[in-house]
């Protein structure tokens, strides 16, 4: 997982672009200025919603399944007490098992002093306990992403070329459980398409991930369950939504994490600039060796 998907001018030879070292490697377009905007715009937009909905969260910190938010409902909650000795504790309780999380979760540090609180100040937006001004980031932000998503979904399934992007080709079905044993021992191809296991994370974040996150984030409206009462029932009732919500979240944070990490390991500079300029320098064997499958 490198990087995100491409478009119509994507992955087209750079004229004119050997290696400077005359090596095996050229350079190709991979990344049209649409898609590096989407990555980017999208980034923002992501990093702005998971602060602002951890500072939501803090309001209540206690995840219910269900449709009420009663206790024996309740699922995962982060919370602050005192211990025998007196000391004020932060815990994090999912189901009957309590973890101490004292100066991370339930009682962490708040400009001079130690407060109670959810996640800590670092982590949310605003830092400050003001719900009203998290929602109105949340929103503004789900704005963008939402309307987004929806114009990138549509158009990759719209445009033959895109579709051949995202969803893997018979010979890489073929090649998959090569492309696990590459992967797990670090051995990195520099092509010009993504792989097997690029292709499926992209189809499982694009069409399954994301979209949960977007239909359980309306689920929680109730002006939009006035509207779709079917919706807050898709996902077992609103507090159900609410917790699956902020699993997805948690998803998402996970995948950056991979995300980022790959990027590192299959080469930093090379990833960073075909999303920044477009251009990705790909091995000419490897690119040779997949177009002979």
């Amino acid at each position: 997982m490198t990087s995100s998907a491409n478009t119509s001018t994507e992955n087209e030879p750079t004229p004119g672009s050997p290696s400077p070292e005359g090596g095996n490697t050229r350079l190709i377009k991979r990344h049209s200025s649409g898609t590096r905007a989407w990555h980017w715009i999208n980034l923002a937009a992501l990093i702005i919603l998971l602060m602002s909905g951890l500072q939501i969260f803090n309001a209540h910190p206690t995840l219910y399944w269900g449709d009420q938010s009663l206790s024996e409902n309740t699922v995962l909650a982060i919370g602050a007490r005192r211990t025998a000795e007196g000391e004020a504790q932060g815990y994090l309780q999912i189901s009957d098992y309590r973890f101490d999380t004292t100066g991370v979760l339930g009682w962490s540090r708040q400009g001079d002093d130690y407060r109670q609180r959810g996640f800590p100040a670092w982590a949310t937006l605003p830092s400050s306990q003001w719900l009203a001004m998290g929602r109105n980031w949340h929103f503004f932000a789900a704005w963008i992403f939402g309307t987004s998503l929806v114009v990138y979904l549509l158009y990759s399934l719209v445009r033959r070329n895109r579709r051949r992007q995202i969803f893997p080709r018979s010979h890489q079905w073929r090649q998959i459980k090569q492309t696990f044993i590459d992967h797990a021992r670090f051995r990195f191809h520099h092509v010009s398409d993504y792989n097997v296991i690029q292709k499926l994370t992209y189809i499982g974040v694009l069409f399954g991930l994301l979209p949960m996150l977007v239909l359980s984030g309306l689920a929680m409206s109730p002006t939009m369950d006035a509207a779709w009462p079917w919706l807050p029932e898709m996902f077992g009732g609103r507090q159900s939504a609410r917790t699956i919500h902020f699993i997805g979240a948690v998803a998402i944070v996970l995948f950056v994490v991979i995300h980022v990490g790959l990027v590192v390991a299959t080469g930093l500079f090379n990833n960073l600039r075909s999303m920044v300029t477009g251009t990705y320098r790909i091995n000419v064997s490897d690119e040779a060796n997949q177009r002979d499958e």
